[in-house]
């Protein structure tokens, strides 16, 4: 376990939430991949954590309904405070698509949902806290846990999901294919009867938290499933 970690860059994330369970379980999280996690409570303390030591600062995943928070302008004063890392926003403290729209505008890199298991955590975070080792959209992602299977070449395997977009999936494996990689899935949403089978290649991949993929060609029909499983989901945890 020593070994492992001394090899691991080590990432110093702010984790921003109301909610000690929510924070206690990502900074665990991070600790446990070697990173350092600073927690905060409120956009008060958030902003001068921001003002203070900004340049020590990797990433920011954020509450955007924070006490003493103004939502989407939470997001500029972190700006103007000299915040220029990237921001991850939790999916359930957004209110509209509007919002999300507003949120893209001003440069935040993804959304995740506050309530992912441990570990499809990493996996989330991982492309943001690496850019470099990571080619990923920023789309909506909502956590699934699901076998997928794929295939490349003459070969057949399987991975668990850790979570979808409309535009891709990924996937935990301990054997993530290379970057590039093309290949067919196959999965079923949770719910649906028909399978969705879909081309695609792998966007990023790493030892550490598994491999994304992006979808190339989908069906129409399969997309519109996809689609409307996303739309539903993204929102079900919605803060009030």
């Amino acid at each position: 376990m020593v070994a492992s970690r001394a090899a691991v860059v080590a990432k110093t994330v702010l984790i921003a939430d109301d909610t000690a369970f929510v924070r206690d379980r990502f900074g665990a999280v991070l600790a446990d991949a070697g990173h350092q996690a600073v927690l905060v409570g409120s956009a008060g303390e958030l902003l001068t954590r921001v003002r203070e030591s900004h340049e020590r600062v990797d990433l920011l995943v954020l509450d955007l309904r924070l006490p003493q928070s103004r939502g989407v302008e939470l997001i500029r004063s972190i700006r103007q405070y000299g915040g220029h890392f990237p921001i991850l926003v939790f999916s359930g403290t957004i209110a509209s698509t509007d919002e999300v729209r507003e949120l893209t505008e001003l440069g935040v890199a993804g959304f995740i949902n506050e309530y992912s298991a441990p570990s499809h955590i990493l996996p989330a975070i991982a492309p943001h806290l690496f850019p470099d080792n990571f080619n990923r959209r920023g789309s909506p992602r909502v956590a699934l846990s699901v076998t997928i299977s794929y295939r490349y070449e003459h070969t057949i395997a399987s991975a668990l999901c850790a979570n979808v977009s409309k535009g891709g999936i990924g996937l935990r494996t301990m054997n993530p294919l290379h970057a590039g990689t093309r290949l067919r899935v196959r999965f079923k949403l949770p719910g649906s009867k028909q399978e969705i089978d879909a081309d695609a290649v792998v966007a990023w991949s790493d030892q550490r938290s598994g491999m994304g993929l992006q979808f190339e060609t989908l069906s129409v029909e399969a997309q519109n499933e996809l689609d409307e499983f996303v739309d539903r989901h993204f929102f079900s945890n919605r803060k009030a």
